[in-house]
């Protein structure tokens, strides 16, 4: 157990399947309550989908394994209704120290602008991210959490899959129009379906302390390229909640992972790094080893992989649960647009082919970070050490130092529910970009922000600077937004330079500063629209419902 955590405990339910209840099919079944599974499982309960997740624990996860969440990640928990106590009790940072023996190389700025809602990273234990998003999934009516209830089976057909639960009371079958694998990356699912997962482990290993102390160390990533407290090998520092600092230490291969558990030997290690004076309490020891591996497809049949069980990186540049959690923000939407047959469901094999992207990329990183923290020969070492010394004095060799490439959204521009640009635009804010926030004021003058009024549904931003749109175009933007339109609804958010008089008859937002219209080089007419995960998907110069519609059929996969 931790000092300075209480782990809750969730009480078993017995199921109505257990209770002679007549035998039901579920829209959706989310294996797994991590992170990754009970943001999945929040979207999907949000937009109006029955789910039921099964996890065969009662608490949340054991120890504070993943840490960094980034800013998207937050506008993402923001949507689902828990980034608030996520920025509140974590540790917000966006400065990034790199150092070679004990001389600083240089720093970074996650976030050299201004004008955000959320910071740029935040530090947290994992069991609070977990406890935060289990307390939101049980305010939603919808979302029946089934805990101790472990799949020990599963078999999927063309129009359902049909699982085995296991309890304490017994087992029953459990049947699902869809199933969601958020298992882990050991992932039983995967194994039961005879699927393969591709890619290698890193020969190295690594010591995790998380240590409990009074420390004046700023609220910063600080790296150590062979420090002179742990010489010929690499050092990480973190702050958390709660006065937990993590530590990661490179050990190398031939470390025996049991022995250099064992507090005779943590605490050596920790005092060397922090000198003989200062009190500790080791928290939580762990070792582990990098992998970079992916499955081929993350969906087979009515089973689709999300996370860990999807993909695994090494946790240098925070990739694994940010990742993770952007799987469930472009999974839901579409699922939902399925299930209520309003897209055909070759949508969810762009969930693939974007979340395949994305892994991709991450695994790309990954890897250079690896192969830059831990070099495998004499001249690669060589090399890594020159370019930190003379990363010191010249900029140009700061690019080429890896400690970790820390997590970013991808840029889906690529992807085949993008509508390219008929019109010439910069390339900040293309298709496939995630939204850039910016300060808005609504209609009643109250300070807000962007990010918020997306999300959830199409939305349409139509920039008017200081005119309001006339009349013909106010119609025509209100049709888009008619319930039963065709293809979906489009929600209108009227973006002006100045503020509004008056009621307007779509929903109007001011941009009072100018930060959006300098972000999306908007013009009097300029037209975005934005899919549900909050990526563009279109944009013009000037507004035109009937390419708003062509761009939306396109965007679900309703053209051929």
């Amino acid at each position: 157990m931790l000092s300075t955590y209480t782990y809750p405990r969730f009480a078993y339910r017995t199921p109505p399947e257990l209770q002679n209840a007549p035998p039901q099919r579920h829209p959706v079944v989310v294996i797994g309550a991590g992170p990754i599974g009970l943001a999945t499982a929040i979207d999907l309960a949000q937009q109006g989908v029955p789910v039921i997740v099964v996890d065969d624990d009662e608490t949340v996860s054991v120890g504070s394994r993943g840490l960094c969440y980034a800013k998207r990640t937050l506008e993402i928990l923001d949507r689902l209704g828990c980034g608030e106590p996520v920025v509140k009790k974590g540790v917000s940072w966006h400065v990034g120290r790199v150092f070679f023996g004990s001389s600083e190389v240089y720093n970074f700025e996650l976030l050299p602008e201004p004008h955000y809602k959320r910071p740029a990273m935040v530090n947290l234990q994992q069991y609070y991210l977990e406890q935060y998003l289990v307390e939101r999934a049980q305010q939603l009516t919808n979302l029946d959490l089934r805990w101790q209830s472990k799949v020990t089976g599963i078999e999927s057909r063309d129009d359902q899959v049909t699982l085995q639960i296991e309890t304490a009371e017994g087992s029953y079958a459990l049947e699902a129009d869809w199933v969601i694998a958020c298992d882990g990356a050991r992932s039983p699912v995967r194994r039961m379906l005879g699927l393969d997962i591709e890619g290698k482990i890193f020969k190295d290993r690594f010591l995790i302390a998380d240590v409990v102390m009074n420390a004046d160390f700023p609220a910063e990533r600080w790296f150590w390229f062979t420090p002179p407290f742990h010489s010929g090998q690499s050092v990480l520092l973190h702050r958390e909640a709660d006065n937990v600092w993590r530590i990661d230490f490179q050990l190398g291969w031939d470390a025996d992972p049991e022995e250099e558990k064992k507090p005779e030997n943590v605490i050596p290690r920790i005092r060397a790094m922090l000198g003989p004076d200062v009190p500790f309490e080791l928290e939580w020891v762990s070792v582990y080893t990098f992998q970079c591996r992916r499955m081929p497809n993350f969906r087979h049949g009515r089973v689709l992989f999300a996370g860990d069980s999807a993909h695994q990186v090494s946790p240098f540049g925070a990739r694994g649960a940010n990742s993770g959690i952007q799987d469930a923000d472009n999974l839901a939407w579409k699922l939902k647009l399925v299930l209520d047959g309003r897209a055909p469901e070759r949508l969810l094999d762009s969930y693939c082919h974007e979340r395949g992207m994305a892994a991709d990329e991450n695994l790309r990183h990954s890897t250079r970070s690896t192969d830059f923290i831990t070099p495998k020969s004499a001249v690669s070492r060589l090399f890594r050490d020159a370019t930190l010394l003379l990363a010191k004095s010249a900029p140009f060799a700061r690019s080429l130092v890896n400690s970790g490439r820390l997590s970013v959204a991808t840029l889906l521009h690529d992807s085949p529910l993008n509508t390219p640009d008929a019109s010439p635009f910069p390339p900040r804010m293309a298709p496939g970009a995630p939204l850039d926030d910016a300060p808005v004021t609504d209609a009643d003058g109250r300070p807000g922000w962007l990010i918020d009024h997306t999300g959830n549904r199409f939305v349409g931003l139509y920039y008017a600077g200081d005119t309001p749109p006339d009349a013909a175009v106010t119609q025509a933007l209100a049709a888009l937004a008619a319930p039963g339109a065709d293809p979906v609804p489009v929600e209108v958010r009227v973006i002006g330079a100045q503020a509004p008089a008056g009621k307007q008859p779509l929903a109007t937002l001011c941009d009072v500063q100018g930060v959006f219209a300098q972000r999306y080089d908007a013009r009097p007419g300029t037209f975005y629209l934005v899919r549900p995960d909050q990526h563009v998907c279109a944009r013009w110069r000037q507004f035109d419902a009937a390419q708003v519609r062509q761009a939306l059929r396109r965007a679900l996969c309703l053209e051929a």
